[in-house]
């Protein structure tokens, strides 16, 4: 039997209504480094960090959890870490599947793969199309992506719609935009968690974001774990999330 409290807890959870979570996974390096360890296995010690907050998510009924795994500014990174991330992509795409099978999991990847090689390429693709049919968690990873480029791709696909005549310049409206995002088909994000101390968005899902919720957190990503996933929903349930309506306040 649930004690009062989980249950006004399970209640507060239910009208918040919260199901798409998005996380800025920063600070593999500064944890590799505090520890003495190269960067590669900072990132290989994120990529258990994400096994746990996708598990969180599966256990906590979230419809959505979107991870920024590699922005399009991370190119400029060493050369040998560039790589390292590429095989650890490749590696959790091979070591993972069954356990998207297993656990009802969607892998959707977002992101401009055509910069990665074919093999890279090939391995995704066929990911998504054996979790297609999945029903439960959509695993969203963004991977060589950028809020900026999401926006300028959508927008050249709505300049072709107009140039073709299916749609007119006078029915372009700010869902008309949203449409021909990469996110086109997903809930809108209700909570974004930055890890590792910075306090910016870093060209993370610029238009999709505008009202979502924020939370930084100190912890770097690889000591990311369930409690500290949990502090950063007690934190969204806490607040009353009004859209740039009107609260008034009871005295």
């Amino acid at each position: 039997m649930l004690h009062s409290s989980s249950l006004k807890y399970k209640k507060r959870m239910e009208e918040t209504n919260l199901r798409h979570v998005a996380i800025i996974m920063d600070g593999n390096g500064r944890w590799a480094n505090k520890k003495g360890k190269t960067r590669v296995l900072g990132h290989k010690a994120g990529f258990e960090a994400v096994k746990k907050a996708v598990k969180f998510a599966i256990i906590n009924n979230f419809k959505i959890l979107t991870l920024y795994a590699f922005s399009s500014e991370n190119w400029n990174r060493p050369l040998f870490e560039v790589k390292s991330l590429m095989k650890l992509f490749l590696f959790a795409l091979h070591s993972e599947i069954k356990n998207l099978k297993k656990y009802n999991i969607r892998l959707k990847v977002i992101g401009d793969i055509t910069y990665f090689d074919e093999k890279l390429q090939y391995n995704i693709h066929q990911a998504e199309k054996i979790t297609l049919e999945n029903n439960g968690l959509i695993l969203n990873v963004a991977i060589n992506y950028g809020g900026r480029w999401d926006i300028i791709q959508s927008v050249k696909k709505i300049v072709n719609q107009v140039q073709k005549g299916f749609l007119n310049v006078e029915q372009i409206k700010e869902n008309t935009l949203s449409q021909f995002l990469s996110t086109s088909d997903l809930f809108p994000v209700d909570l974004v968690i930055r890890t590792g101390g910075e306090k910016r968005i870093s060209n993370f899902l610029l238009w999709q974001i505008a009202y979502s919720e924020l939370y930084f957190t100190d912890v770097l990503w690889p000591d990311f774990n369930r409690h500290i996933f949990q502090n950063a929903i007690d934190s969204f349930i806490s607040r009353e999330r009004r859209f740039g309506g009107f609260k008034k306040y009871e005295e």
